[in-house]
């Protein structure tokens, strides 16, 4: 399928200069708070959503769109010929708190199946993406997994913070068994940009158990084409339509990944 993606790329890159001209982002009158805990969107988010979908709707005319900030019908949407899947700031309480390490994440599906994914982090530049069977690259550059074993690997947890008072405990039992089997914890604070750096071969694994489709859809194709895996956390295929447990790590530490995460599914 010939997919214009050099314009996709365009158009994050001038969306992002939605997010790096954005002030003020704590004022009562710029955020509110979504059910969940400490779960906000700022008038950025929707600012950015919007532009995305108006300029991606100027090229794909025919596409649909399954984003977070908007209402959705998932089925409709993800047997569509082309579905936009768009979280337009993965990581709102950094951007809220100027942390510098939020993502605009888009994927590309076509009758379900992912065949186009970028994640942009504005703040520094960097542009992770991957066309289906076409190898994943960071702004220009080839990226591919890491080969670490458990013991030294870095793992990148996600602390359910809209779920605590269900899935936290679990959580962090998850969390503290990796740390005594791993080499070192970390947490952007962006699920997205985590995940890409699991392509890129900054960290080894990563888990969350549970994330919602915009936060995972990109990134699971520019793992896959990276050469690592991405899955729910019994090792089933991510779903589309509803949110999910994820676990993902590179070909090293994968099969004991599983049987370490079986006991927190």
């Amino acid at each position: 399928m010939n997919i214009a993606t050099d314009k996709i790329l365009d158009i994050m890159r001038e969306a992002g200069k939605i997010m790096l001209r954005a002030h003020d982002m704590e004022a009562d009158d710029n955020f509110q708070v979504k059910p969940g805990t400490t779960n906000f969107v700022t008038v950025y988010d929707v600012a950015v959503q919007n532009f995305l979908i108006e300029h991606f709707s100027a090229v794909f005319p025919d596409a649909v769109y399954f984003a977070e900030e908007k209402d959705n019908e998932a089925d409709d949407a993800l047997n569509a010929p082309l579905c936009f899947i768009i979280d337009p700031i993965d990581g709102t309480t950094n951007f809220m708190h100027n942390y510098r390490l939020s993502s605009i994440s888009v994927a590309l599906l076509s009758r379900g199946k992912v065949i186009f994914g970028a994640v942009y982090n504005p703040f520094n530049g960097e542009m992770f993406h991957a066309r289906l069977g076409e190898g994943a690259y960071l702004n220009d550059r080839p990226i591919h997994v890491a080969d670490r074993p458990l013991d030294v690997a870095i793992v990148a947890m996600g602390t359910v913070p809209y779920y605590r008072d269900t899935l936290g405990e679990n959580t962090f039992a998850f969390a503290r068994d990796l740390y005594f089997r791993g080499g070192d914890m970390r947490r952007l604070g962006s699920a997205a940009l985590d995940m890409c750096g699991l392509a890129a071969g900054r960290n080894d694994v990563f888990c969350e158990l549970t994330l919602s489709p915009w936060d995972y859809a990109a990134a699971s194709l520019i793992i896959s084409e990276a050469g690592g895996y991405l899955a729910q956390t019994d090792g089933s295929p991510l779903t589309f339509d509803r949110p999910c447990p994820v676990l993902g790590g590179t070909p090293r530490v994968w099969d004991e990944l599983l049987v370490m995460a079986r006991k927190y599914v």
